[in-house]
Parts: C-alpha cells; sequence; structure tokens
C-alpha cells in the first residue's frame, strides 16, 4: 500500500487550500469531506439509511442531505450526532480505503477534519499533517466563507479536538497565519520529506 500522510486541522484552518497544493505537485488527494457529499446528495448510498434515522427532517425536496438543518441538529444535540456518524463514518471509511488502493502518485493525501475524533484510520494513516493557526483567524475565515455567525463557527470548533491536543498528536504541523506564498512554501517541503520517507517505506516492503 502506497505511504499514507492524514491531513487534518480545525475549521477554516486551510485544509483545502493546503491539500489542493499538495495536488498540483502531482499527489493524489482523498477528501473525506467530498467523498461524504457524494454519500449524501440524491439517491447518495447514505440518503436511506438517514431517512430511517431522522425520517425526512434532514431531507431537501430534491431528496439530498439539508446540510444546514443537519449542522443546526447535530452541533445541538450529541445523541443526532453519533447517529448520523455511525450512518456515514463507515460508508466514508470504506470508500476512502478503495480510493487509496486505486492511488498512482508516489504517497497519498487522505484529508480527514475529525481524524482524532475517530479511530477509524489508525491502520490506514502512516503520518498525520495538522494545518494549524489561531483560532480568531478559524473564526473570522469560516464566517467569511460559509456565512456562519460567531455562534455557530464556534458551536463546530467546541465538538471537535481542542487546538493544544491536535498540535500534540500531530506528525508534522503547517502553520497557516501569513498568506498563501507561506502556505505554498510549507507544503513544497513537507513534500520533499513525504518523498523520501515514501521511498523510505517501499524499501523496507521489498
Amino acid at each position: 500500500m502506497t505511504f499514507v500522510v492524514g491531513l487534518t486541522g480545525g475549521i477554516g484552518c486551510g485544509k483545502s487550500s493546503a491539500s489542493q497544493f499538495f495536488s498540483d505537485l502531482g499527489i493524489d488527494v482523498i477528501d473525506t469531506d467530498v467523498i461524504a457529499r457524494k454519500l449524501t446528495q440524491p439517491h447518495g448510498l447514505a440518503i436511506n439509511l438517514i431517512r430511517n434515522t431522522f425520517q425526512d427532517a434532514l431531507i431537501t425536496v430534491d431528496g439530498a442531505l439539508d446540510r444546514e438543518k443537519m449542522r443546526n441538529l447535530i452541533y445541538s444535540d450529541s445523541n443526532s450526532r453519533l447517529k448520523l456518524e455511525n450512518i456515514l463514518h463507515p460508508l466514508i471509511l470504506k470508500e476512502t480505503v478503495q480510493q487509496i488502493a486505486q492511488t498512482q502518485s508516489s504517497y497519498t493525501i487522505v484529508v480527514v477534519p475529525l481524524l482524532f475524533e475517530t479511530n477509524d484510520y489508525d491502520n490506514i494513516i502512516q503520518r498525520i499533517l495538522v494545518v494549524d493557526c489561531e483560532e480568531r483567524q478559524q473564526v473570522l475565515r469560516t464566517m467569511a466563507r460559509s456565512n456562519l455567525s460567531e455562534q455557530q463557527v464556534r458551536a463546530i470548533m467546541a465538538a471537535q479536538i481542542l487546538r493544544k491536543e491536535r498540535l500534540q498528536k500531530a506528525d508534522d504541523v503547517i502553520i497557516n497565519d501569513k498568506d498563501i506564498d507561506s502556505l505554498k512554501a510549507q507544503v513544497i517541503q513537507l513534500h520533499h520529506k513525504y518523498l523520501i520517507l515514501s521511498e523510505k517505506k517501499l524499501d523496507a516492503e521489498i
């Protein structure tokens, strides 16, 4: 199996921008949020399971998951969040493993926003990269891009692992507190590091 790097970070830290730079370098990127959206679009594999659990309360008229209603529910009701995670996480994991098996690049980036909140990826990922920034930056960036209130953003952050714990668990850290060129430079530096690590893994398997 390819050398797999799990990329994670708090909301608004810049995971998508970092993963796009890895993709620009020719690295296969698997984004579990993208997989989740596919599973919850009309006729997605998760829709009937969600309907069976929540009836039509979280389903739009066209048969997709109503993401706004879902967000409001799961961040106000931990039991509902757990039910939804029990539906989605196994399906996301299965699709992730299938996509990893098809990757062609020297190593693979798997973007998992809630990597530390689940043990699902422990046997898949060899190294963990955290994209980090100050919490105030997280709030402002997320409010700007997602049209959410500060209260909503902080509710999402409260459901995630503490920033301090996330950093303690990281193998590598990108500090995304400056401009886009700074982020890109850090990605390029880690890219060379991961190429070396992937070669060592390959040599060890031969």
